[in-house]
């Protein structure tokens, strides 16, 4: 990789074409840096290492707007960060998501009138394999289209041989010094996967079901209880009250009647029974509710399990071998028949679990699982975060993290499939168990077999900051760029992924943290912060506004959407939006170009400067200071903002415009602002570049001669500042805002040319002569001239000339209207915000609204009046 060529400047060798067009930029500028190597890191570089890896997306996957707006981010850090001086680190990979995997293929074999089953087990991953080489990874594609700055010779698959290792070498270890267990639990679990799903897997909604109340029990002996799944009243085998409940204190210790069955269950007293909810007497089903079976575990009572692994009863005569929800319907009728329904409510809305990939109902059911015990990693995890190892950002999202860490219970990393990472663990004919690591040779000879489950896809995953540089090997990857410094990640996953990373990260690298900095961002939501959906028609493929507007507007907008931890509202509207900025880079620096811009020599010194040219270097240091303390803050929507308004407004609509005079009139002017035109490009190409850096890149080589803005020295402050200078320039700036608000009010075109007497004498104004008339359309007073209406402002004073262009009695009447409704407007304001009882009852923010309608109706007093003042009397 060579230095930036920046150091000997030469001059463009290409004329910039008219129009931006990035459709024709951006793939070949891509594959132009991925073949010089650019993106790839060196292990054996004496730079810093700045190390991220990416949150590895579903091989299944495509590039969605949340994965567009993460990877837009973490790409303008480690960019920037590269051009800092930093051995800058972004490994790419991608996950095997177990289920989702499994089910597209299951439906491929459908097609062709077959199961898994008929290929059995080795076939059919084996099939898995054949459609991941051949389907998987169309992500990866996309995300070169977005410009991802990822070292492609160290992508990763956590199904990889590697990570495979790293996989069973964990396994290993925790098994060995007994936090991974096996035990029968009440786990989540998907009838039509047919496999236990973690709680991330299990999407919650608002259903349509029904309260049934039922009467267990006869005579004396009745209790009451509610459910809203009826179903599973065969599995009961206790009703629970609480202890304090004076309404059932006769009956605890008793045994009751179950209903529709020839079996008694005991009444029992538990403290979990809230006495205030209901009736205050619960069902108890240990096998088929988590509550339950806590209750069960402390009671002694029976598990009885009444459906199979598809949601169909088992039990029971007149129900056995009917679906989940006809069986609810057929005992519900059944109790109602033999006088047992007390009340039914219907509809009774409630949360329900439905798996996040089929959309079935997810029904709790116990279940022999393999479980890591997680109370020590746990607790590690939140100390890592306390003793201030590792920094969340922003920081008002710690008290989530420690609620979860604090409260995590011991996590089921058994699944029921095919595809994944088999569990290491055998059992011989004689019930021996034996896990086997990497080094180990499995246990031969008859009757041994392996278990036949998968681990959570969220294990493998949990391993990736350190299994991707190559753990349990001591990689010189591994040496370099562990820990990783920043995990930048949706809050939505901070329970499940990023706290399974930190207990892993610090059990297998000896309490070594995987990340420094957790920057949690928000969701991306449509223009109305609704989330995005498919059925509802918000849903956007990124791809679509990319071909449409080019990548650099889809980064910039969303990176200036991105407050740390909020969500992200979207709309195509904002993306035009940023397709203009990239357009309005792009003909300033193709005007700058024209007009002498350039980087070659040296700056000359302040005294040789204009004022117009300190002005705009003073405000180039304060920008570039201010966009590296929001950087550090991961304060992306504010450096954005920033960068907009310093390019768009300060650079090319005033310092250009500015400029135009200088240029005209050519001679050693025109040659120094053209040189400090070109650092003030340099620089401000440089600042966006990491989040738009299609259109940067190709600027900044045609302005400098460089080799590319990728591997350029990112700016620094010089320190430099002019206060007077930017004093004298938002003088200048207020004269012309000022006489142009006027011309519009007078209803004067834009271009319409007004004679005009300024009087600069003994203001700072009076070098800007020329600039003020050719910004304002102002001509010379010529003999005739009368001035009909005058302007003092910024300390000078603008005559014009405006006879034979305005009704001035009309104006006067209408300008008198204006005023009269300013004044009434402040007449109101000020009376309510005199009114103490009103203050006293009012909401801040009514109030603030109603002062800040008391600042505006002064704002237009004051300019309405300054307006009447310069027009002549009618």
């Amino acid at each position: 990789m060579t230095e930036n060529a920046q150091q000997q400047p030469s001059a463009p060798d290409s004329e910039l074409p008219t129009q931006y067009a990035p459709a024709d930029v951006e793939g070949p500028l891509y594959e132009r840096w991925v073949e010089r190597g650019y993106f790839e890191a060196d292990a054996k570089s004496e730079k810093p290492p700045y190390t991220i890896v990416i949150p590895p997306p579903n091989v299944t996957g495509s590039l969605h707007l949340g994965h567009a707006f993460q990877h837009t981010l973490m790409d303008a850090l480690t960019r920037r960060k590269r051009m800092q001086g930093f051995e800058s680190l972004w490994l790419p990979g991608m996950d095997h998501a177990g289920i989702a995997t499994q089910n597209v293929v299951e439906r491929e074999l459908g097609k062709e009138g077959k199961s898994r089953h008929d290929l059995g087990r080795e076939e059919f991953v084996e099939r898995v394999w054949q459609w991941k080489e051949e389907y998987g990874g169309k992500i990866l594609g996309q995300m070169r289209r977005l410009g991802d700055g990822v070292d492609w010779t160290r992508e990763r698959f956590t199904m990889d041989e590697g990570l495979s290792q790293a996989v069973q070498t964990i396994f290993k270890r925790l098994y060995d010094d007994e936090l991974i267990y096996r035990a029968e639990r009440i786990i989540n679990w998907c009838p039509r996967c047919l496999t236990a799903i973690s709680d991330i897997e299990v999407e919650y909604q608002d259903d349509d079901g029904e309260l049934v109340s039922m009467k267990y029990g006869e005579g004396d002996d009745t209790i009451v209880v509610a459910t809203t799944r009826a179903e599973t009243m065969l599995g009961d085998t206790a009703v629970a009250v609480h202890p304090d409940d004076e309404r059932y204190k006769h009956l605890v210790g008793r045994h009751i009647k179950l209903p529709l069955t020839d079996r008694t269950i005991p009444v029992v007293a538990d403290t979990h029974v809230d006495p205030e909810f209901g009736t205050g007497a619960v069902k108890v089903t240990p096998a088929h509710d988590p509550n339950d079976f806590a209750i069960g575990q402390r009671h002694g009572l029976e598990s009885l399990t009444v459906m199979d692994e598809r949601g169909v009863i088992t039990v029971h005569g007149p129900f056995e071998g009917l679906d989940r929800f006809e069986a609810r319907s057929a005992i519900v009728a059944a109790l109602r028949a033999d006088g047992r329904i007390v009340a039914e409510k219907r509809p009774y809305v409630h949360s329900v679990g439905h798996c996040s990939r089929c959309k079935t109902t997810v029904e709790p059911r116990l279940s022999m699982q393999w479980w890591v015990k997680v109370a020590p990693l746990a607790k590690a995890a939140g100390d890592a975060v306390r003793d201030g190892r590792v920094k969340i950002h922003p920081q008002e999202m710690e008290k989530r993290y420690f609620d979860w860490v604090d409260n995590l219970h011991d996590w089921c990393i058994s699944r029921q499939l095919w595809w994944g990472h088999r569990i290491p663990v055998w059992y011989g004919p004689e019930g021996e168990v034996v896990c086997v690591g990497p080094d180990d040779e499995a246990p031969t000879g008859e009757g041994w077999t392996q278990d036949s489950d998968v681990l959570d896809t969220w294990f493998s995953s949990g391993l990736w900051p350190f299994s991707t540089l190559g753990w349990p090997e001591q990689t010189p990857d591994l040496k370099k760029f562990y820990p990783t410094d920043v995990l930048l990640t949706g809050h939505d996953i901070i329970f499940f992924w990023v706290a399974r990373m930190m207990m892993f990260g610090l059990y297998a690298m000896d309490g070594e943290v995987p990340f420094r900095t957790i920057a949690l961002t928000g969701l991306v939501r449509d223009q109305f912060g609704k989330k995005m959906s498919k059925s509802s028609g918000t849903a956007v493929d990124p791809l679509d506004w990319m071909n449409a507007y080019g990548s650099d507007a889809v980064r910039f907008t969303l990176a200036r959407g991105a407050n740390p931890g909020t969500d992200v509202p979207i709309g195509e509207d904002w993306v035009q939006a940023s397709r203009n900025f990239a357009n309005k880079i792009w003909n300033a620096t193709r005007f700058a170009l024209m007009n002498g811009a350039t980087i070659e020599g040296e700056l000359p010194p302040a005294e040789q400067l204009s004022a117009t040219d300190r002005w705009i270097l003073s405000r180039l240091n304060k920008t570039v200071s201010q966009v590296d303390a929001l950087y550090d803050d991961f304060q992306f929507a504010k450096l954005s903002d920033a960068l907009y308004h310093f390019a768009w407004d300060e650079v090319f609509d005033w310092y250009v415009e500015l400029s135009k005079t200088t240029f005209m009139a050519g001679g050693e002017p025109a040659k120094v602002s053209g040189r400090v035109l070109g650092e003030v490009l340099d620089v401000t190409l440089k600042l966006l570049h990491p989040i738009v850096p299609f259109v940067t890149e190709t600027l900044w080589t045609t302005l400098t001669g460089g080799e590319s803005v990728v591997i350029a020295e990112w700016p620094k402050d010089s320190g430099f500042r002019d206060t007077a200078a930017e004093k004298e320039i938002e003088t200048l700036q207020q004269v012309i805002t000022e006489v142009r608000r006027f011309r519009a009010d007078q209803g004067l075109q834009p271009g319409q040319r007004v004679p005009a007497r300024l009087t600069l004498t003994g203001t700072a104004l009076a070098p800007h002569e020329a600039a003020i008339r050719q910004l304002l359309r102002l001509q010379p007073e010529g003999d005739t001239f009368a001035a009909t209406a005058t302007l003092p402002v910024g300390g000078a004073t603008v005559a014009l000339d405006l006879s034979g262009t305005i009704d001035v009695a009309a104006e006067r009447k209408r300008l008198a209207k204006d005023l009269a409704a300013a004044e009434k407007e402040k007449a109101q304001a000020t009376a309510k915000l005199g009114n103490e009882a009103f203050l006293a009852k009012a909401p801040d923010n009514v109030v603030d609204k109603i002062r800040g309608r008391l600042s505006k109706a002064d704002e237009d007093i004051a300019r309405i009046k300054n307006q009447l003042d310069g027009l002549p009397e009618a």
